[in-house]
């Protein structure tokens, strides 16, 4: 199967967004709590919350 460039970005694109996520729930959850496990704190939910009470929409 010929993979192609559009295929490999969006791709690497995920891998990236999904390691960013990672790394702020890391950060995060060693500020809140000294140190890090492997479930994450910050989560699509948590995050949503946030923004419809910082924005009012929702």
């Amino acid at each position: 199967m010929k993979r192609t460039p559009c295929g490999s970005f969006y791709d690497t694109l995920a891998c990236l967004l999904y390691s960013i996520w990672r790394a702020v729930d890391l950060l995060v959850q060693v500020e809140l709590t000294g140190e890090y496990e492997d479930t994450p704190v910050v989560t699509a939910e948590n995050t949503l919350t946030l923004l419809k009470k910082e924005t009012g929409i929702g």
